[in-house]
């Protein structure tokens, strides 16, 4: 049986291109299309479709809010964002909200079918450049989390109380501790995290 793709795009000369796409691939079948992100709310659960071709900049609410109010009125809706856009905000809000896979309207035609079909198959399809993307920044977390974890407790302790908006003799108050040992556990935090302001260590200890 054939596979139900719907697609939500703007452009109408692309969204008829990628309507023409899935009507000529021999396993899938147009189940609709729409040009923004109101009508596919209104009619898209209607058509049942088992996968959507989502774009982001849509008019009025973009596809990353669309993808969410849909994943509300069915989390199985599996859904690949079909975009120009590379930025890490995009792609990784997309994937927080539910979408499957993430790939550039540039690839073409046959690479966004097989990235469909990938996503059939229990996969992820991203195009290289998202993916390497993806990859860089687990590589990077993980780096700030072995980064965290050198932390002794204390040092955890004064950086609890910072992310408060606590100043240093708030803080040696708290701790019942000088503020001259307060300043040197903070300089030993900027060298184990490797920053040079508070702010800077507030906002890594926080991230990991």
């Amino acid at each position: 049986m054939k596979k139900r793709i719907c697609i939500v795009e703007d452009d109408r000369d692309l969204r008829e291109a990628l309507c023409m796409m899935i009507q000529f691939t021999e396993h899938y079948e147009l189940a609709g299309s729409f040009e923004n992100a109101e009508k596919a709310l209104q009619f898209l659960p209607e058509t049942e479709p088992d996968a959507i071709l989502m774009d982001i900049n849509l008019p009025g609410e973009n596809g990353i809010q669309c993808v969410t109010k849909l994943k509300n009125i069915n989390p199985d809706y599996l859904v690949l964002m079909c975009t120009s856009y590379e930025d890490d905000d995009k792609i990784f809000k997309s994937l927080e909200v539910g979408a499957s896979g993430y790939i550039l309207k540039t690839e073409g035609p046959a690479k966004i079918i097989n990235a469909l079909d990938e996503l059939f198959e229990g996969g992820s399809p991203m195009s290289s450049s998202i993916a390497r993307k993806v990859v860089a920044s687990f590589s990077k977390m993980e780096s700030q989390n072995r980064l965290t974890e050198s932390l002794t407790t204390r040092e955890k302790e004064i950086l609890e109380l910072l992310a408060k908006g606590q100043m240093n003799k708030e803080v040696a108050n708290q701790l019942d501790i000088s503020t001259g040992t307060v300043r040197k556990h903070i300089q030993n935090i900027y060298e184990k995290l490797h920053v040079n302001t508070r702010v800077e260590a507030v906002n890594l200890y926080l991230k990991r």
